[in-house]
């Protein structure tokens, strides 16, 4: 499924998930997340590394959003861009299983998004092909939070 994914974007991609999957981790096995406390620090542990690097992650694929938006006409691309960055401001926060689910939330939505653009045509062919497998690993990464 990934061989049509330029290897660069692949790779970087799939690093993109390391906080996500460390995150997760830390939280399955609290004696790795006791020693990520102890030795990194607590944004480096649990829930707390997920939910700061994925609001980043939403307002980055806003950004991304908004260059797929330059090849469209009108206004409506730029508008649906900024949904993930202003969703990611106001509906990530409070405790962690609240902000986990908004969180996913926000992913979901960004693929759909992801989705709307790609059957433009203003993606790259290989867009949601990437964008699948990074957006369930990351859902996946958020469930032990939410369950947990």
């Amino acid at each position: 499924m990934l061989a049509a994914v330029p290897r660069g974007p692949l790779i970087l991609g799939l690093a993109g998930l390391v906080p996500f999957v460390w995150g997760a981790v830390t939280v399955l096995v609290p004696a790795l997340g006791n020693w990520t406390l102890m030795t990194l620090g607590g944004r480096f542990a649990g829930p707390y590394i997920q939910l700061s690097y994925g609001l980043v992650i939403l307002a980055f694929m806003s950004g991304v959003l908004w260059g797929f938006a330059t090849r469209a006409t009108g206004w409506i691309g730029y508008a649906l861009s900024v949904i993930p960055a202003l969703w990611a401001f106001l509906m990530v926060g409070g405790g962690p299983v609240s902000a986990a689910i908004n969180l996913m939330a926000g992913f979901i939505g960004v693929l759909l998004l992801d989705l709307q653009f790609w059957q433009q045509g203003l993606t790259p062919p290989w867009w949601m092909k990437l964008r699948l497998v990074l957006t369930g690993v990351v859902i996946l990464t958020l469930l032990p939070v939410v369950v947990i």
